[in-house]
């Protein structure tokens, strides 16, 4: 009877180890109303789209663009040097004045009048963004366990599919009831899709003060492991943006030698040829100056990054785990970036549904099915983790697969009900993937590394997902499309069912990924002691 009382007493005692508070939910719910911001500011773009295009001429593959790798190139260049900063000064103050600066932007992009306008704004708004996930990230590591990490991760997620969803409600009606008050034209002689930016920019600037109240938490606590800042801050951050910003780029080669400056000049060429080729196959110059751009660039810091830290570029550039499950969920958010642009501008211009109606339910089932999906594959990847290391791997491969029958279903009908539901299925379905992939690749480097560790995973989600798939889509709707009285008109439907051409390749990195972790997250400490090591005969300081 003693033994059965003591077992009942442990089974019913919390877990062992630390504890996340209640201010640390406290946290969490701040850093998810941010999000929910962040989303806005991000997505409110493609209910405007429709008017947007008419209003400055543009296509498709233009829109897709604006959408995407405008945004995306800057997002995830600027996610690098702001990764490091928050790996080495005050977060909560870094965070509050990124979204200063991308509330400010999108307010901006209010005032455009061609594409040049809108591009810049977007970019502006790019690098904004680009202090919110390194920082929550890290955040929610140092005030939460390792155990409750995914779910935490998941539910700061959700913002993603909060703030996406309500983008199409506001967005519309601020345009409604802007031209309704206005049908020639409101202040400055903005029309309602500049009234919107207005209105989802200006609110940014407040709650970035409420973010400023947040307190610091001590880096590492919740693993043990004391992971102390750089002393220099902002000396590593200037290091870190010159040697990623062209043609600084250079420099940084050349520092470390001929042959470091010869591979660069080669990677920069290689670039440049790419984007030429494709800009004679597509005629599409933002596009692919920006691809290339960014690819180079990140070649460069990666460069950087081996020589300054290697034990941080062992970790991550040279870690298959890693690369493969960032991959793997690119593809997946790559879908999902796509759907998110273009659902509504498909629903608007191939099924003909009233705009006010459309944006109302695919916002709703875009907040809803997003957020169902990323917390409830949060929860199931923290059982799986529970059971086997890469057990979260299995949730990423399940938003691969899963959302492909609802994709062709809904997007081969031209009944508005089913679209709708298909729609929420393969949100819910993709969202599921988020929070698996990212815990994953959090648990792969040191504490010290995770602002970093983020940065890297939102390259792929950015110049992988968010850069290609808008603009993919739109411009195989551009190709697939017609010239009706002088003026393309895509074929949004066969865009968009192109997009299920990811499945396989997506299925083959996380098969890899599954088989990988398990001895890549036993070998952290190991293989960060063995670069440093090795690095250590040819360091600046000892040479």
């Amino acid at each position: 009877m003693a033994d059965s009382a003591s077992v009942n007493e442990t089974a019913g005692a919390p877990p062992a180890g630390p504890q996340a508070s209640g201010y640390s939910w406290y946290v969490l719910f701040v850093l998810v109303v941010v999000y929910i911001l962040n989303f806005i500011d991000r997505q409110i773009l493609s209910i405007l789209a429709v008017d947007i295009k008419a209003d400055l001429g543009l296509t498709d593959g233009d829109l897709g663009f604006l959408g995407g790798a405008a945004f995306a190139v800057f997002y995830a260049l600027f996610g690098i040097p702001l990764g490091r900063l928050a790996d080495n000064w005050n977060r909560k103050k870094l965070l509050a004045i990124g979204l200063t600066l991308w509330s400010a932007m999108t307010a901006l992009s209010g005032f455009a009048q061609t594409q040049l306008t809108l591009t810049l704004a977007r970019m502006g708004v790019g690098v904004g963004e680009a202090t919110a996930s390194p920082t929550a990230y890290s955040l929610i590591s140092d005030y939460f366990p390792k155990r409750q990490r995914a779910t935490a991760l998941a539910i700061y997620s959700s913002g993603l599919y909060i703030g996406g969803g309500v983008s199409l409600l506001i967005g519309a009606k601020i345009g409604q009831v802007w031209n309704q008050t206005w049908p020639d034209g409101g202040p400055l002689g903005l029309v309602g899709w500049q009234g919107a930016f207005l209105a989802v920019g200006i609110p940014g600037l407040l709650i970035a003060l409420w973010v400023s109240t947040l307190r610091e938490p001590a880096r590492g606590a919740m693993d043990g492991v004391a992971s102390p800042v750089s002393p220099t801050p902002f000396r590593s951050f200037v290091g870190d943006l010159s040697s990623i910003v062209p043609p600084f780029t250079l420099l940084g080669a050349w520092e470390r030698g001929p042959v470091a400056l010869a591979i660069n000049l080669a990677v920069a060429a290689l670039a440049a040829a790419a984007a030429w080729l494709m800009i004679g196959l597509t005629g599409n110059l933002p596009q692919w100056s920006a691809i290339a751009f960014g690819y180079y660039a990140v070649f460069s810091w990666a460069c950087t990054l081996k020589a300054r830290d290697p034990a941080t570029f062992r970790l991550i550039w040279g870690t298959p785990a890693f690369i493969c499950t960032t991959l793997g969920y690119s593809l997946v958010s790559l879908v999902a970036w796509a759907l998110g642009f273009w659902s509504a501008p498909y629903a608007e211009t191939v099924l003909h549904l009233p705009k006010q109606q459309l944006a109302f339910v695919l916002g709703a089932n875009g907040a809803a099915a997003g957020f169902l999906g990323v917390i409830i594959g949060g929860r199931v990847a923290d059982a799986l983790r529970a059971r086997h290391p890469a057990g979260r791997i299995w949730v990423i491969v399940f938003g691969v697969v899963a959302p492909i029958m609802p994709i062709w279903i809904g997007y081969t009908t031209d009944n508005g009900t089913l679209f709708y539901a298909m729609n929420f299925l393969a949100g819910m379905f993709g969202a599921a993937a988020l929070g698996a992939a990212a815990a994953t690749t959090q648990d792969l480097v040191l504490p010290r590394m995770r602002g970093t560790a983020t940065a890297a995973f939102f390259l792929g989600t950015t110049l992988v997902g968010l850069a290609f798939g808008p603009y993919l889509t739109g411009q195989i709707s551009d190709l697939a499309g017609t010239i009706v009285d002088g003026k393309p008109v895509g074929d949004l439907r066969t865009g968009i069912l192109s997009l299920i051409a990811v499945a396989p390749v997506a299925l083959a990195l996380l098969v890899y990924a599954y088989r990988a972790v398990p001895r890549a997250e036993a070998t952290i400490a190991e293989r960060a002691e063995d670069a440093a090591a090795r690095a250590a005969p040819i360091s600046p300081r000892r040479a």
